[in-house]
C-alpha cells in the first residue's frame, strides 16, 4: 500500500474532485496528483483515463482548465493527472528555466547525473501511479486510457506506444511529436538521457511509430492548432503523421485554424476527445 494522504476533495458533477499526496518509491520524493471520481464509481470499477500535461503544469492545470469533469461523470470515467515532474529534489539548475528541470519532466526515466535518481516519470505513471488507480483506487486497470498536452502529449504517445497492453487508447492535443527534433527535445534529452541519439528514440513518439506496426488499430486522435506559436519549431505533427503512414497506424490529425497552444483550444476539443476514449474503452 502506498502512503496516500487525501489533501482536499470538493463535490463535482455528482462525483467527487480529489487531490493526492504520497510518498513515490519510484522518484524518491514526495508526489501529487489529482484525480476525479465520477459518480459511476460508487458502484463500482470505472474506465480510467490518464492525463498528462505540459510544461511548467502541475497536478491542478487540467483539472481547473479543461472542462472535463462534467464529461467524465457524464462516460462513467475516472480522470488521473500526476504532476510534471519530481519536486524538490534541490538538484543544481532545476529551477533555472521553465523548460527543463522542474515541472519539465518529459515522462521519462533520466540516465544521467543527477537527474536519474528522481528524474523516473516514466516508470511513475505507468507502474506506480498506475498501480494506485486501479487497486487503492476504483480505477479498472484492464480499461486504460492515456492523453495529454503539448509535452503530455508527446508522454502520452510514448507512454501507449511503449505499453500498448497497459493502455488501450491514446489521444493528444498539440503534443511535441518529434522530440529528437526539436529545441525543447534537445534540452531534455540532452541532459536527461545524454548524447547518444540512439537513446532518445525510445522516448520520440515519432521514432517509435517508425519501428512499430499498426499498434492501435482503432486509431489515434491528435488535435493541432495552426496559430499554435509553438508548430513550427517545437511540435513537428507531419514527423509523427508520416511515421503513422508508413506504420499503417490511423491517425485522424485534426487541424484548426485560429487555436493557439492553450486551454482555451484544449476545452475547446475536450468533449470529442472524452467521447474519443469512452468508446474505447467501453465506458
Amino acid at each position: 500500500m502506498s502512503s496516500l494522504e487525501l489533501l482536499s476533495q470538493h463535490a463535482c458533477f455528482g462525483g467527487q474532485q480529489r487531490f493526492y499526496k504520497h510518498d513515490s518509491a519510484q522518484i524518491g520524493l514526495p508526489m501529487r496528483f489529482s484525480v476525479y471520481l465520477p459518480p459511476q464509481a460508487g458502484a463500482g470499477r470505472v474506465p480510467v483515463l490518464f492525463y498528462l500535461a505540459g510544461l511548467t503544469c502541475t497536478e491542478e492545470t487540467f483539472m481547473i482548465k479543461a472542462g472535463a469533469q462534467r464529461l467524465a461523470a457524464r462516460h462513467g470515467i475516472m480522470l488521473v493527472a500526476p504532476d510534471t515532474s519530481p519536486r524538490g529534489a534541490n538538484l543544481p539548475g532545476e529551477t533555472d528555466s521553465w523548460d527543463f528541470g522542474a515541472g519539465a519532466g518529459f515522462y521519462l526515466d533520466a540516465t544521467e547525473q543527477p537527474w536519474a535518481r528522481h528524474y523516473r516519470m516514466h516508470s511513475y505513471i505507468v507502474e506506480e501511479l498506475f498501480g494506485i488507480a486501479t487497486a487503492e483506487l476504483p480505477g479498472d486497470g484492464a480499461r486504460a486510457g492515456v492523453f495529454g498536452h503539448s509535452m503530455g502529449g508527446h508522454g502520452a504517445l510514448v507512454l501507449a506506444l511503449r505499453n500498448p497492453g497497459k493502455f488501450r487508447s491514446v489521444s493528444a492535443f498539440a503534443p511535441i511529436a518529434h522530440p529528437s527534433d526539436c529545441p525543447w527535445g534537445h534540452k531534455a534529452f540532452g541532459n536527461y538521457l545524454g548524447n547518444d541519439r540512439e537513446q532518445w528514440k525510445q522516448y520520440d513518439a515519432t521514432e517509435l511509430m517508425r519501428g512499430a506496426r499498426q499498434p492501435f488499430p482503432g486509431g489515434i486522435l491528435v488535435d493541432q492548432g495552426l496559430a499554435d506559436q509553438f508548430l513550427d519549431a517545437q511540435l513537428r505533427p507531419e514527423a509523427f503523421e508520416d511515421a503513422c503512414r508508413q506504420a499503417g497506424q490511423p491517425l485522424e490529425l485534426r487541424r484548426h485554424a485560429g487555436y493557439d497552444h492553450g486551454y482555451y483550444f484544449i476545452s475547446t476539443f475536450m468533449e470529442d476527445h472524452l467521447a474519443f476514449h469512452a468508446k474505447a474503452l467501453g465506458a
